[in-house]
C-alpha cells in the first residue's frame, strides 16, 4: 500500500499524537501554533495533514485521546454505587489529576475553551458538546439515584449536576493558578458536605 505523500516510513501514530494532546493541553487549540505542534510532534506539515488532517482535526483526535486516557476516570466514576459515590470519586480523582505535576496544568477542555477564539466555531461547538455530554450522563445518572430512592425525591437533577460540573471546571481553573491538591480536596468536601438530603 502505498504512503501518504510526506509521511515518515516510520510513524508510530498514536505517540506522535499523544505529543500534539501535550501541546493543546498546555496551550490551548488557538495557542498551540502548526510551528509548535511540527516541533513537537517530529514531523512535518505535510505529515500531519496526510495522518491526521487540518489543525482542527487534529485537536478533535487529540481530545478524543484526552478523554479515552488521561480522563477516562470520568465515565469509570458514574458506576459508583451511589450517586454521592459517583460525586466523590469523581471530584477526588479530579483534584489528584489537576495537581499531578507530571501533568500541564488545567482540563484540556476547559482550557481549550477558554483560549478559542472566533476563528475556532468547530472547536468551540466540540468542546461545548465535551460539556453537554457531561452534564447529561450526570443528570441522568442523578435521575436513576433518585428512582431508586438514593436521592430526596424533591432533587432538581439537572440543577444538580450543573452545580456538579461547575465545581469540576472551577477545580480546573483554580489549578492554573497554581491550587494544591489540600486546596482542591477541600473545596471536594465542601460539595460533598451541601450533598442534598431528606429535610
Amino acid at each position: 500500500m502505498k504512503r501518504p505523500r510526506g509521511r515518515p516510513s516510520a510513524f508510530d501514530y498514536e505517540m506522535v499524537l499523544d505529543k500534539a494532546l501535550v501541546v493543546f493541553w498546555s496551550r490551548g487549540y488557538e495557542g498551540a501554533s502548526m510551528t509548535e505542534l511540527t516541533e513537537a510532534m517530529g514531523i512535518n506539515r505535510p505529515s500531519i495533514y496526510a495522518a491526521y488532517g487540518n489543525k482542527a482535526e487534529l485537536f478533535s483526535k487529540a481530545l478524543g485521546r484526552y478523554m479515552a486516557g488521561p480522563v477516562a476516570y470520568v465515565a469509570e466514576a458514574m458506576s459508583e454505587s451511589t450517586a454521592k459515590q459517583v460525586v466523590e470519586k469523581l471530584l477526588t480523582k479530579t483534584a489528584e489529576f489537576l495537581s499531578n505535576k507530571s501533568n500541564p496544568r488545567g482540563c484540556m477542555i476547559a482550557i481549550g475553551t477558554l483560549f478559542s477564539g472566533e476563528g475556532s466555531e468547530q472547536v468551540q461547538r466540540e468542546l461545548i458538546s465535551y460539556r453537554q455530554g457531561y452534564e447529561k450522563a450526570l443528570r441522568e445518572r442523578f435521575e436513576l439515584a433518585k428512582s431508586q430512592s438514593d436521592l430526596p425525591q424533591n432533587v432538581n437533577t439537572a440543577v444538580l449536576a450543573k452545580y456538579i460540573a461547575t465545581v469540576h471546571q472551577g477545580m480546573s481553573v483554580q489549578s492554573t493558578s497554581g491550587a494544591t491538591k489540600e486546596e482542591l480536596l477541600a473545596v471536594v468536601q465542601q460539595a460533598l458536605n451541601n450533598w442534598p438530603s431528606e429535610t
